[in-house]
């Protein structure tokens, strides 16, 4: 305020103002020629502050500041510097100077009561050390908790006693620099000789380098300047400041120290717009031995571990660009700037409260932590199971007095963003426009030979079962493969639904209204179903008697309906994307990064599909939806079955048929004739094997053959079975074929009735009733 007084005087005086001390950023917007700051202003290390936050990947920040115009001038441009590195506020904490021990304490303890962890601290020396004695007192420097404060507290770091550097150990500080130069140390240890007691800091370098370039300045226009006043014209009544006369050498003295350069004990003079241009910062870690160097920050740079103003390729927000830190607690751990705080109140969960699909949530009352169930709340407590650390939450039913369902899902999720909720679970999508009032986590969601016997007669009948399985099936497929089309759903594009005008069903309360009507569906056209069980009526009702002819709703839920009913539905491509299901968290919540990794743990294990089994149990005949290849074709595993029992069969005939063979031969191996070696007799049973078995079925029916076959030559009345040989050469013999394809006989027919010449209609006619029993004969054969 003083310094605000002042420049409004050197308006009227013409005068120019220098300041090393006033460094708040609201006087820079003055823009009046006549002012000069030889001090960085504050907003400058607000780079460097935002830098450090990115480079250890800290989500939330909370900025504890003085409650003058010194503190929260800078608060606008460390908010901003926050945000470009993905980093927001949550609370200010607001001190007033003359703050009590009391007040301190109370505020420093509603902090503990929240999870974030880091703070920037923006005060001078006198309250700052208030504040970190109080924090080491209530246990707030202690592991995983993160302080930085800014150049208004670490230009200062000389001047604090041991005490309070005892209970800011492991903060972290931005500090002004100024390189080390043999000037620098000459005037340090002048300094020190005649002010023993006095610390030099950074505000005495730039208050030397002031004079400095005022003396130069003044010096240039000694040859011109005659520093007079020129008196205006004042009344009476006026006060003494408008008695101010203006000066005659101003402009010019404000031109030459705008033009004023040399290395001054702070760095390089150089005034630009007024502004002492400060590019590094030290960035300093309070350890037992005082303040520690860990590195620089520049503009153009970033972080560096070592200052090099020559590369200037690459601009560094990576931790390893600094030295090892002893954080507070004395730990050599990076904290991950938040947690969930063990003397506050638990997390409140939201849980929706709906009718239907009560696999994924299902809310009972009376309500309790254990009255909520489903796949949503299964994977929810899965994911928290697989954090490294514990968190303590409680479940909020989204309902009214009734237990009802208090609202849409939309109005669900913005309970999480007007703060009557601490995060939101269930089956809630992934919505480009719920996203810009809330943070989603990862989706958790959603892409044959000679027969010789009966033993033989029984396998082939087997196989011959298997070969006729295997041909009807392989038909079947043939078939099914040709008649495809049959089989896809009748309707599979918008449009049709649209030009026919057919009706069609979503789930209650679902974004799927609104992008119906966005494509122009009639309101009159929509049908809402609660359940798979509805919506099984609506489909089964058909759009001509009020059902549908299609429904649009998410994966999930379709899943789930097919799995109960697979044998008359399918499901197409969908028409619109949607990211699936995911837990919903206020903006920047530094749990999303967690939860999301943790939900990437339980999805790749094993865990998700023993979830899945439990609330999504599938009919067994139904194909997995998951696999949009799913065919009914038949392999050789749907024949296993079919090829054990042949095989089994096969066997059992060979081992009977052989352990009948080698009982018929147990004379060969019981022969007394001790002279025949055992490989002998075992070459006895073998050349005995393949001979003919003339008391086979074969053999016998042979011999038959042949007997009547002599018979018939013998004695024409025979008895016997006709035989196929015989009617071939029966056939052969008596007739031929005419052109017209007319059989007809030989002229003199010795066995034609009476012995009489038969004629071509007799022969014809004995061709009628012959010749087809002759095929019927020859046909097996």
């Amino acid at each position: 305020m003083e310094t605000n007084f002042i420049i409004d005087l050197r308006e009227k005086a013409q005068v120019p103002i220098i300041t090393f001390s006033a460094k708040s950023p609201s006087l820079a917007s003055l823009r009046s020629s006549y002012f000069f700051r030889v001090a960085a202003n504050d907003s400058a290390q607000v780079g460097a502050i935002g830098a450090i936050v990115k480079a250890f990947g800290w989500r939330q920040v909370v900025p504890i500041y003085v409650d003058n115009e010194y503190g929260e001038g800078v608060i606008p441009y460390l908010t901003d510097a926050l945000q470009a590195v993905d980093a927001r506020v949550p609370y200010r904490s607001v001190i007033p100077p003359a703050a009590s021990d009391d007040y301190i304490t109370a505020e420093l303890y509603k902090l503990m009561t929240m999870p974030t962890r880091v703070f920037v601290v923006h005060m001078l020396p006198d309250l700052g050390s208030r504040i970190f004695a109080k924090a080491e007192e209530i246990g707030m420097m202690s592991d995983g908790y993160v302080w930085i404060v800014t150049d208004g507290i670490s230009d200062f770091m000389s001047t604090l006693n041991s005490s309070v550097l005892e209970s800011m150990l492991g903060i972290l500080g931005v500090k002004s620099y100024a390189p080390k130069t043999k000037a620098l140390e000459n005037f340090t240890t002048r300094f020190h000789r005649e002010n023993p007691t006095v610390p030099l800091v950074v505000f005495g370098l730039w208050a030397y380098d002031t004079v400095f370039a005022l003396a130069i300045a003044v010096e240039e226009i000694t040859k011109t300047a005659n520093f007079n006043f020129k008196r205006t014209n004042f009344s009476r009544n006026s006060t003494d400041l408008e008695s101010f006369g203006i000066s005659e050498d101003g402009p010019e003295l404000v031109e030459a120290l705008s033009r004023t350069r040399f290395r001054g004990l702070s760095g390089d003079f150089k005034l630009v717009n007024g502004q002492l241009q400060t590019p590094t910062y030290e960035i300093i870690n309070v350890n037992g031995s005082g303040e520690r160097r860990l590195g620089f920050w520049t503009f153009e740079s970033g972080l560096m571990r070592k200052l090099d103003l020559r590369n200037r390729s690459t601009y560094s927000t990576s931790n390893t660009s600094l030295g090892p830190i002893i954080w507070p607690g004395d730990s050599n751990s990076i904290p991950k700037g938040w947690q969930i705080p063990t003397q506050g109140k638990r997390l409140k969960i939201g849980v929706p409260v709906k009718k239907g699909f009560e696999e994924f949530v299902n809310v009972s009352f009376p309500f309790s932590n254990d009255t909520v169930t489903g796949y949503s709340i299964d994977v929810f407590k899965a994911v928290l199971g697989a954090l490294p650390y514990s968190v303590s939450f409680e479940f909020v039913p989204f309902a009214n007095a009734q237990g009802k369902a208090a609202g849409t899902y939309n109005d669900f999720v913005y309970q999480v963003f007007v703060g009557n909720l601490d995060a939101a679970i269930g089956d809630i999508t992934i919505r480009a426009n719920r996203s810009l009032y809330v943070d989603f986590t990862l989706p958790y969601t959603e892409s044959g030979e000679k027969v010789v016997s009966n033993l033989a007669r029984f396998v082939v009948i087997i196989w011959c079962f298997v070969v006729l399985i295997l041909t009807q099936s392989y038909t079947a497929s043939l078939t099914s493969l040709l008649t495809v089309q049959q089989l896809q759903p009748r309707v599979t594009d918008v449009n049709q639904l649209l030009k026919n005008r057919e009706n069609v069903g979503f789930q209650s309360g679902s974004f799927v209204e609104g992008i119906l009507k966005q494509l122009g569906f009639d309101e009159s056209q929509f049908k809402r179903y609660n359940s798979p069980e509805e919506l099984y009526k609506l489909f089964a009702n058909g759009s001509r008697k009020g059902g549908i002819s299609a429904a649009f709703d998410e994966n999930p839920y379709m899943k789930l309906f097919l799995a109960k009913y697979c044998s008359k539905f399918t499901m197409v491509e969908p028409t619109f994307k949607a990211d699936g299901f995911a837990f919903v968290f206020p903006k920047g919540s530094p749990l999303v990064p967690d939860i999301s990794r943790a939900i990437l743990t339980v999805t790749e294990g094993n865990q998700m599909k023993d979830i899945e089994k439990i609330w999504f149990k599938k009919e067994p005949s139904c194909p997995d939806p998951n696999n949009k290849y799913y065919s009914q074709s038949l392999g050789l595993e749907s024949f296993k079955g079919l090829f054990l029992i042949a095989g089994i069969t096969s066997l059992s005939a060979l081992i009977i048929y052989v352990a009948m063979f080698l009982y018929e031969q147990r004379d060969v191996f019981m022969s007394s004739d001790l002279e025949a070696s055992l490989w002998k007799r075992i070459q006895t049973v073998f050349i005995n094997f393949d001979q003919k078995d003339l008391r086979s079925h074969t053999f016998k029916k042979s011999e038959v053959g042949d007997r009547c076959i002599a018979d018939v030559v013998s004695s024409p009345n025979t008895n016997c079975p006709p035989s196929p040989s015989s009617y071939s050469v029966h056939t052969d013999s008596n007739f031929v074929f005419t052109e017209q394809g007319t059989p007809s006989g030989t002229e003199n027919d010795p066995t034609s009735p009476n012995g009489a010449q038969s004629t071509d209609e007799e022969i014809v006619s004995d061709v009628e009733l012959t010749f087809p029993r002759q095929m019927t004969s020859i046909t097996p054969y």
